[in-house]
């Protein structure tokens, strides 16, 4: 069988699965809060595993290992940051966000920002927020279908219209069948394969340069000497600057919807605490090795043209043509079923949040499968109309949702009783510099970008948060 066709039913064989996935979840969804979370039924093996495919996704294979094969050895503060990101949240976020979340009966992110207040300020904060997740996501989930399509479209020689159209409508059908649940147990299954890719193809590169000696020697020399500096060509304050953005963007992680929805779908605090371990110890094997992957790519591969195609050049390289495409069909096919929590969290923005819930009826999960059938497309049409690098537009996402949510979710964790009317203007405040930060020309590190929206909204959050003598006259 040759190297496509056994790709192509490898392919067949995994997208037959996703579609019987969505149809054993349509079962158990009878709501929108078997819909949008699951019923608060979530496992910790399924909520650690869907956790962090979905944070993960295309960029952590292809962007990360690009990125490292780019930037050299400083790419370590982005790892540090990442892990520091996602152990604070689910040490420390995660508990706190899974009490409240099932003692007020909360379905999204956007319940939790919204929750003190006259109905006015509620309903502001709601369309605030709604309206942020919905354009962020847009970008994110054109990335997911951008990475799969340029994959297929290089592997199977058919336009990348083509493979963005297709991936979307497969990712469209499972989503809309099962909502919560089959997203849940696809992005498990999508975890599973990462963590299997990002085992295997970087310990057989970095045995193929020779362990730790050929790597050092390797690195050494083909790496320019800022390549081979922790901070890059960054000297004195500029190095600190860079090191401080590099490592904000872990800054991001308490305000994604999508992930903090796994914390509000957990069956209860024991399933919270097993699930901890589980996923930041996914993040450091799967994270660390698309990094040593990128360098050992650097001293394998001379000319990478895309950096963000190294996984693929190597898993080509290293692997015989059967197992390789096996191996890379069921990676591409894990790269494609990634935008399906965006796309959720997205529809649950707009038919959960937005229109309210009236009844819990067939004819409310009618409207959120329409919009979700609507953004999928919207999504198709970003990724075919306004390419962009992978890393860069979902750093962007990132940045923008974490700045806009990430303040009001920690300081309300941490105890403080935030004034309603300033949510809005700190949401405000932390997207809209992240937005203008990044449509200027990049700064050392982009710490303006990652850091300095996040800690003002912080600020003003805090300044004009409810004081306790003004509780106390109340």
């Amino acid at each position: 069988m040759s190297r496509e066709m056994t790709i192509l039913a490898t392919l067949v064989v995994y997208k037959v699965t996703l579609v019987l996935i969505g149809l054993w979840a349509r079962g158990r969804t009878h709501n929108n809060a078997d819909f949008f979370i699951a019923g608060r039924h979530l496992g910790p093996v399924v909520a650690s595993f869907s956790y962090a495919a979905s944070s993960a996704s295309a960029w952590s294979l292809l962007g990360l290992s690009g990125a490292a094969y780019v930037m050299g050895l400083s790419v370590l503060w982005l790892f540090a940051g990442l892990i520091m990101g996602h152990a604070l949240s689910w040490f420390w976020v995660a508990p706190r966000l899974h009490r409240i979340a099932h003692r007020e009966g909360l379905v999204t992110l956007t319940d939790f920002l919204a929750l003190e207040g006259d109905a006015r300020c509620r309903r502001w904060i709601t369309w605030a927020a709604s309206g942020m997740i919905t354009f962020c996501f847009l970008f994110y989930v054109a990335a997911q279908f951008q990475a799969a399509g340029n994959s297929f479209a290089a592997t199977f020689d058919i336009s990348v219209t083509e493979s963005v159209v297709g991936g979307g409508v497969i990712i469209l059908i499972y989503t809309l069948l099962g909502g919560f649940w089959a997203v849940s147990m696809t992005d498990m299954l999508q975890g599973m394969l990462m963590l299997l890719a990002a085992l295997v193809l970087p310990v057989t590169a970095f045995l193929e340069v020779g362990g730790w000696s050929g790597f050092w020697q390797g690195l050494e020399g083909v790496a320019s000497p800022s390549e081979l500096s922790p901070t890059g060509p960054n000297t004195g304050l500029m190095a600190l600057g860079f090191v401080l953005g590099t490592m904000s963007v872990g800054l991001g992680t308490v305000g994604q919807p999508h992930l903090l929805a796994r914390y509000m779908a957990l069956r209860d605090q024991r399933s919270v605490r097993i699930a901890q371990r589980m996923a930041v110890l996914w993040f450091i094997i799967v994270l660390g090795n698309m990094i040593l992957l990128g360098l050992c790519g650097k001293i394998l591969v001379h000319q990478a043209g895309n950096p963000e195609n190294l996984f693929f050049i190597l898993t080509e390289q290293l692997f015989p043509t059967v197992i390789g495409a096996i191996f890379l069909a069921a990676v591409l096919s894990a790269i494609m079923s990634t935008a399906d929590s965006q796309l959720l969290v997205s529809a649950a923005a707009v038919a959960h949040d937005i229109m309210g819930e009236p009844n819990e009826g067939e004819s409310r999960l009618k409207i959120s499968r329409f919009v979700i059938t609507v953004l999928c497309a919207l999504a198709i049409v970003v990724a075919l109309t306004l390419p962009e690098s992978i890393f860069s537009r979902v750093l962007f996402a990132w940045n923008a949702l974490g700045s806009a949510f990430g303040p009001v979710v920690v300081l309300r964790l941490a105890g403080l009783r935030l004034r309603a009317q300033s949510i809005v203007p700190a949401m405000v405040t932390g997207f809209g510099l992240t937005v203008y930060f990044y449509l200027r020309p990049d700064s050392v590190g982009d710490i303006l970008e990652r850091m300095l929206p996040f800690l003002l909204a912080s600020l003003m959050l805090f300044v004009f948060r409810v004081k306790h003598t003004e509780r106390k006259t109340t």
